[in-house]
């Protein structure tokens, strides 16, 4: 044989090899690889890939086709931190009663107060305005009215002036007793205001009088 041919022969050989070669691996990627590359996606020198004809996208790869291939599912957002509920504010107090609002009124006759035509106390009128002022300290007092009184005989002036003197009398005593003298108000209303008869002894006797008011509140 003429060797001349012999050359040509055997690199013709060569390529048809090398093609087949390339056709076995694009037959089984969908791609066309270099067998250098270790069956890689062939990329021409601009970073295109080349596709055989029977490439379907089931054949994406990651280094041609990764807006085929499918995304990872987003993570989950962490779980929101729970919302504690914060108790109750406690109930408020009941709220306290309102003082009981306290007047007493109490009569007392002059007679046991005083002497006839008298306004100096005797010491069994001293036990009953003890007995009162006891009670007074167990309010918060407001105001004590003390009012004298007295029957018709003498005149009105006079008489108008004995009672004033009897529920002064009074008034000093109750301030002797612990109770602040601008808490206590006196008046004499003399012979004006009768409760009875003056035609009689007994009516007489009660018209001759002192009417004591205590008004406050009953301390708790």
């Amino acid at each position: 044989m003429n060797q001349k041919f012999v050359v040509p022969v055997v690199l013709a050989a060569g390529v048809a090899m090398s093609a087949m070669s390339i056709n076995v691996n694009a037959q089984t990627t969908g791609y066309w690889t270099s067998p250098a590359t270790n069956n890689a996606a062939w990329k021409n020198s601009v970073g295109q890939c080349w596709r055989a004809g029977y490439w379907t996208p089931a054949m994406a790869t990651k280094e041609c086709d990764a807006d085929l291939l499918p995304k990872e599912a987003p993570k989950p957002a962490p779980a929101p931190a729970p919302v504690v509920t914060p108790p109750p504010p406690p109930p408020a107090p009941a709220p306290k009663p309102a003082p009981k609002p306290v007047a007493e009124k109490v009569t007392l006759a002059a007679d046991v107060l005083f002497d006839f035509d008298k306004s100096v106390i005797k010491p069994e009128g001293k036990a009953k305005l003890d007995d009162l002022a006891d009670k007074v300290k167990a309010v918060n007092l407001e105001v004590v009215i003390a009012i004298g009184h007295t029957d018709s005989i003498g005149s009105d002036a006079y008489n108008q002036k004995l009672s004033v003197r009897r529920a002064e009398s009074v008034k000093a005593y109750l301030v002797s007793k612990g109770i602040e003298p601008n808490r206590i108000y006196t008046e004499g209303k003399g012979e004006k205001q009768p409760v009875a008869s003056n035609k009689t002894k007994e009516g007489r006797a009660k018209n001759r009088r002192v009417e004591i008011e205590v008004i406050g509140t009953r301390k708790n």
